[in-house]
């Protein structure tokens, strides 16, 4: 399973305990930028903040586009830039398909990661709810000339929620001086969307492991619980009641406190 080299921003204390975090699906380094360098900081006058590392996955953001992507093959993205960089005992944070990816990771290399936080996945299936973004971003009209408010006009007919549609573009850039693109890969995400749903791999993981569930998503669900503490026995879930699915944007400071909480 051959490994990409993965684009990652790096901020706050090197030699300190080193965060590495995840972002999810059509999402960047950036999504998680406020959280990193708060992350960054030092907690209190001459202390050292934490060693930050904010990545971007395999067909996101500024890393390569590839022909493939599962769980596995992007948890061996991961461990090699971890190998890269030499960090050990790593506190490993992921976020959606950045969570699952992380859970695939400690399947693999427990003995790399201190402690594992998981915001607001299970690893179960999940069922398709990204099929109208998908269609959004493919049929968007990018030849030369277009411009970000016509791209921008497009994306909102399809994709009601104003939130989610300034999210889908901060993936918008200009290839070049005239022509817009996307940073993330669409036609593979949409070809390989079945892989990035699917549960990950039933292996036991007894790293310690923090769930941050949101509220008012059910991407946790009550009756997920059960299964939960069966695959990860050293877990514990901790809800963020008014949050939904991005909880570290609506809740970045309580995110943080439960972080730091693992130093």
């Amino acid at each position: 399973m051959k490994s990409v080299e993965l684009f990652y921003r790096r901020s706050g204390t090197p030699g300190a305990t080193p965060v590495v975090i995840l972002h999810g699906l059509f999402g960047t380094s950036d999504n998680w930028g406020s959280v990193g360098r708060e992350l960054a900081e030092p907690t209190v006058p001459g202390a050292p903040g934490l060693d930050v590392f904010l990545v971007d996955l395999r067909d996101h953001g500024r890393s390569p586009h590839t022909t493939t992507i599962s769980y596995p093959i992007m948890a061996t993205d991961v461990h090699a830039l971890v190998e890269q960089l030499g960090l050990k005992q790593i506190i490993l944070v992921g976020h959606s398909m950045g969570g699952k990816t992380a859970m695939a990771f400690a399947q693999q290399w427990p003995e790399l990661v201190k402690h594992l936080v998981v915001v607001d996945i299970s690893p179960r299936e999940h069922a398709n709810a990204h099929g109208h973004i998908i269609d959004a971003m493919r049929t968007a009209d990018l030849s030369p000339g277009r411009t970000r408010k016509e791209v921008e006009a497009h994306v909102s007919a399809m994709v009601k929620e104003p939130g989610v549609v300034q999210f889908l573009l901060k993936n918008l850039y200009w290839k070049t001086e005239e022509q817009l693109a996307w940073r993330v890969n669409v036609a593979l995400l949409e070809r390989e969307l079945p892989a990035i749903l699917a549960a990950i791999s039933p292996d036991v993981v007894r790293v310690p492991t923090l769930f941050i569930r949101g509220g008012q998503s059910d991407y946790i669900l009550r009756e997920d619980i059960p299964a939960i503490k069966e695959q990860f026995p050293n877990s514990r879930i901790e809800t963020v009641a008014y949050a939904g699915h991005w909880v570290h944007a609506q809740a970045p400071d309580e995110v943080v406190a439960m972080i730091r909480s693992l130093v």
